[in-house]
């Protein structure tokens, strides 16, 4: 076989030099002698966008590696273990006596086999073929897709929000049990807050889960996401949540609500955590759903309070508050016709005397500012020193407890139904479903930093 023969997907460059010198192509399973070590496994396809410098084999363990290209001594051919990017359907099976689950998915891959004797990672939707790749689901319910989008979560926006809303709001009424919508990480918690004021008073569960490792590493944290969020929809909390890991291991998921959970590490597979309060459940396949409290929105039928409200302005935006800021800052963005401001504050919800003026301007001009911290756990205290007090009286409206995140999203959704200043603080600072609580509970302030009392207390009382 000819070098010419071979696919060299995604290769150029010197990478690419170094594979028609030693005739060597994708999916040859091949032994590398470098000067950093001598690595065997199976040559993988590269992203058109990725640099020309290094080849990347697929090791025995399952893990990928990246081989400068300028090292390489010599590549020696095994043989060949070409990847299949199909997955073979099989039959979702129908049991009457199970719950009826609508998967929607918005972007990425919900779950996915690896082949790890040829590194190909097998992207799963239809029903048949998340049978195929996690067949625990069977076990679990009746499942139904749609692809809505095929989008990252930073491209997630208004048209992609309202779409969603309609599509889960109208299979609810066409019968769904719970609904779980496939998402990336990073944006998650953005939408569960909009969507949590855009459907109101659901009656089955709305549950949103994703993946922090890829499918093609061992540590790949997607099917089993996906597993505690089938068992989540067909559970009795009837909101709108996030499943994701609990601990770093598998041992269980946590279902946080969707106006208090954030997305708090760039790579943990527990990044999400509830913040100024507790997570609503734990949830396993062993156990189900073991809620942590009592105060969650039950399952119910379909009625008269059950409503979609698919608004959403673009024109709003978090400010986050640094030092120094200047107050040319907040003009620009008042003349390239912002509407609402979200401030996410030091402290107590302060920002520098400068930019006293023109908050009073900007309000003046009609534009809806409202105070968050920064911290984010914690509550927003402007009577407590004279510069928030004056805050206040420039126009500027304290927001509790609200994550910055959050307040964006409900202002958005707020300023997206009336410009009326009255009507659309009222909106604000009435509660929907937790974004403001009372008080914080005294455990609430936790992000499982080993070793703390408190901590181990926490663990014992509901993890263990």
């Amino acid at each position: 076989m000819t070098t010419g023969e071979k696919s060299t997907t995604g290769y150029r460059g010197v990478s690419l030099e170094l594979l028609t010198k030693f005739n060597i192509g994708v999916w040859d399973r091949i032994k590398v002698e470098s000067e950093s070590g001598d690595y065997e496994g199976v040559l993988l396809p590269r992203n058109s966008m990725a640099d020309s410098l290094h080849i990347v084999i697929k090791l025995d363990s399952g893990y990928n590696i990246g081989v400068k290209a300028a090292r390489i001594k010599s590549i020696e051919y095994l043989g060949r273990q070409e990847g299949h990017y199909g997955i073979r359907e099989q039959e979702f099976p129908y049991d009457e006596s199970k719950p009826n689950i609508f998967l929607f998915g918005t972007g990425g891959t919900i779950a996915s086999r690896l082949d790890y004797s040829t590194g190909a990672v097998i992207p799963a939707f239809s029903p048949g073929e998340l049978f195929g790749a996690v067949p625990e689901l069977a076990d679990i319910c009746n499942l139904k897709t749609k692809k809505l989008f095929g989008i990252f979560s930073e491209d997630m926006g208004p048209e992609q929000y309202i779409t969603l809303a309609e599509n889960i709001y109208k299979e609810i009424n066409n019968g769904a049990d719970g609904i779980i919508i496939g998402h990336g990480t990073d944006t998650m918690h953005h939408t569960a807050s909009i969507l949590t004021f855009m459907i109101q008073n659901p009656p089955v569960p709305i549950v949103l889960a994703g993946s922090q490792r890829s499918s093609d590493r061992p540590s790949s944290d997607a099917a089993r996401n996906l597993i505690n969020a089938a068992i989540a929809a067909t559970g009795p909390i009837a909101e709108v949540m996030v499943c994701m890991f609990g601990p770093t291991s598998d041992q269980y998921g946590l279902l946080h609500r969707g106006t208090r959970v954030r997305k708090m590490h760039s790579s943990y597979r527990s990044t999400f955590r509830t913040l100024g309060d507790i997570p609503l459940a734990t949830v396993d396949v062993q156990k189900g759903v073991n809620p942590l409290r009592s105060d969650y929105r039950p399952r119910s039928t379909p009625n008269e309070e059950f409503k979609i409200i698919p608004t959403f302005s673009d024109k709003v935006m978090i400010l986050y508050y640094y030092p120094n800021m200047q107050e040319n800052l907040i003009r620009s963005i008042v003349e390239a016709g912002y509407e609402g401001i979200v401030i996410a504050g030091t402290g107590l919800g302060h920002i520098n005397r400068p930019l006293y003026n023109v908050i009073r301007w900007a309000i003046g001009k009609g534009v809806h500012i409202y105070m968050t911290v920064q911290t984010l756990w914690g509550f927003v205290q402007m009577f407590v020193y004279d510069n928030g007090r004056y805050l206040m009286d420039c126009g500027i409206v304290p927001l509790a407890n609200m994550l910055p995140e959050t307040a964006y999203m409900k202002l958005a959704w707020a300023l997206g139904q009336t410009r009326d200043r009255e009507e659309v603080k009222k909106l604000m600072l009435t509660p929907i479903n937790g974004e403001i609580t009372e008080r914080e509970r005294p455990d609430s302030y936790l992000v499982l930093q080993g070793g703390l009392p408190e901590v181990k207390d926490f663990l014992l009382d509901y993890m263990l």
